[in-house]
């Protein structure tokens, strides 16, 4: 018996991979957001022993907001420790991106990456914790981000964090004599894709 292959059959089966197209489209995750490095900072503050603060600062790094499911959102940084310095200091540079600190020839990059999170968290602040890589020592640390004073924050305005790490969680304590084990890191971050949260 012939089977038939009128217009009613081709419609069907044409729906019934449309439908399949669009089930793929689905688990595929969207493109990351970049984070728009001209527009954004990513510093940090250290005390001296004598009581005299010191400011850090990434002047080149990149970042990125990956889409890891339909409601949530990953952040993800590089910052090269050989392009680390405190500003004002030239001899302080030196030191963070030495052996006993950054050692950048070794350890070329600090690495964040965050859990997920939904924009209700950008929105009105809160705990986000992820892992940090400080050279090849990974860890877990948390930041606590600010409130947004925008309704598209990373687009409209930056979202603003901060969080504490103990140099000698990462074996950074060469420059004990000098300087403190508490290094408070501050992110201002912006994204260039519209799309982002």
């Amino acid at each position: 018996m012939a089977v038939s292959s009128g217009p009613g059959l081709r419609a069907g089966r044409a729906l019934r991979w449309l439908a399949l197209l669009l089930c793929a489209t689905a688990l595929v995750p969207a493109a990351a957001a970049e984070i728009d490095t001209a527009h954004s900072r990513i510093g940090f503050t250290l005390k001296t022993r004598w009581g005299q603060t010191l400011d850090g600062r990434f002047p080149q790094w990149q970042g990125e907001i990956v889409e890891v499911s339909a409601a949530r959102r990953q952040v993800r940084l590089r910052l090269p420790t050989a392009e680390v310095e405190i500003l004002g200091h030239p001899q302080y540079s030196k030191i963070t991106r030495g052996k006993g600190f950054f050692d950048a020839e070794r350890h070329p990059y600090v690495e964040f990456v965050s859990d997920p999170y939904d924009d209700a968290l950008l929105r009105e602040g809160g705990l986000l914790g992820g892992a940090l890589t400080i050279r090849g020592v990974r860890r877990r640390e948390v930041f606590t981000l600010e409130p947004a004073t925008c309704d598209r924050p990373t687009v409209d305005c930056d979202v603003v964090a901060s969080g504490v790490v103990y140099r000698s969680d990462y074996a950074m304590d060469r420059w004990a004599f000098a300087l403190g084990d508490r290094v408070v890191f501050s992110l201002h971050l912006r994204t260039r894709s519209a799309r982002a949260p």
